[in-house]
Order: structure tokens, then sequence, then C-alpha cells
């Protein structure tokens, strides 16, 4: 078992989702059971995964809830692109866009790292 307060790419997913959590907030109402609910889905998705992998018994385990989260990661970055594109959001969607490369690229070095164990 890994500790999981001390996964940096944990608390990263987890900052991610409360941010896309602030920004769905100001999603039209029409949204709430449509992208709303799916891009925040998607978003807790990330960090669950890498907890359930964390309490997982091995390192091979671990790894597969990894590639779960970094499924969840590409799911809400195409989510957040057709919001972007439907004018959805009213900030800049670049900057959480980019935490989620951060993440994408943490979880590829993560799972690179236990999948040699």
């Amino acid at each position: 078992m890994h500790n999981l307060k001390e996964l940096k790419i944990w608390q990263k997913a987890v900052d991610l989702a409360t941010e896309v959590y602030r920004l769905t907030s100001e999603f039209p109402k029409e949204e709430k059971y449509g992208l709303t609910s799916q891009i925040r889905r998607s978003v807790v998705s990330i960090s669950s995964n890498i907890a359930e992998g964390a309490g997982r018994n091995s390192d091979k385990e671990f790894a597969h809830f990894l590639g779960i989260s970094n499924g969840s990661s590409y799911e809400l970055q195409t989510q957040l692109l057709i919001s972007k594109n439907l004018g959805l959001a009213s900030i800049n969607l670049e900057d959480v866009l980019d935490q989620i490369d951060q993440i994408q690229k943490m979880n590829y070095s993560l799972q690179q790292k236990l999948n040699q164990n």
C-alpha cells in the first residue's frame, strides 16, 4: 500500500476536482444533468481511482487503477473542450487543461515506475 496523502498526483487531482466543481457551478441550470454531471463524475473519478489503486496490495493493481484514472482524465479533457466550444465556461479553460496535462504526465510516469517493479 502507498501513503495516499504523500502522493503528489493524488493531491493535484483533488485540487483539480475542487476547481472543476467551482467552474461547473457557473454552467447553465439546463446542463445540470448533462455536461455538468458528466464532467463532475469524470473529475472525481481521477482522484478516486488513484486512491483506490494506492490502497491495493500490489504495484500491478495500483498501475491498473492509474490506467482507469488516466482514461477519466482524457474523458474530462474532452468534456471541457465541448463546454468551451459551446460557450458554457465563463473563464479561460487553459489553466484547467494544463493541470489535466500535468496529471496525465505524472500518471504515465508513475505507471512506468510501478510496472518496473
